[in-house]
């Protein structure tokens, strides 16, 4: 497999991660489609022998750190089109798209850093390793995003607040 085939083989996971991440489709889409545009301007940058998803995951992830940074320095705006359906031909069943959505609030509620964590080897099946190479950590570091990240899921899935429960002697 060439080096456009492996990129192109990529595509639904990082569609997958862009959605998850961001929570909105057409932001989703735009980023893969910079991620695309970076990589593929800079394919020759890529060292046979690597990580392809890897190195697609830390473009993109870099990518929307910087637009994120972007946005806090920037004026606050109103979307172009407000209110726009997702386009979705068949709604879930009642259950799953109320458990769905308690998830996407709780993962809204974990700081980014866990969040980030949490995504890339929960959704997309990342290892420690490849999770450390994308966010540029160390591996202890994930492991302990991961672990604080998924106990505070918990939590919230459960209805639990840690800072409001104490335990009185």
């Amino acid at each position: 497999m060439n080096k456009r085939q492996a990129v192109v083989a990529e595509l639904p996971r990082l569609r997958r991660y862009a959605r998850a991440l961001l929570r909105d489709p057409v932001a989703a889409d735009d980023l893969v489609q910079d991620c695309l545009e970076r990589a593929l301007s800079r394919l020759s940058l890529f060292k046979a022998g690597t990580n392809m998803r890897s190195w697609l995951f830390t473009i993109m992830h870099n990518l929307h750190v910087n637009a994120v940074r972007r946005r806090h320095r920037a004026p606050d705006g109103e979307p172009l089109s407000p209110g726009v359906e997702d386009g979705v031909a068949v709604q879930p069943d009642q259950t799953t798209g109320l458990v769905a959505r308690d998830i996407a609030r709780a993962l809204d509620l974990l700081p980014d850093d866990q969040r980030h964590v949490v995504l890339l080897v929960g959704l997309e099946e990342m290892s420690y390793k490849n999770a450390a190479e994308i966010l540029d950590i160390p591996m202890g570091t994930v492991m302990s995003r991961l672990a604080r990240g998924r106990e505070r899921l918990r939590d919230l899935m459960e209805g639990d607040d840690p800072t409001v429960l104490r335990r009185v002697k």
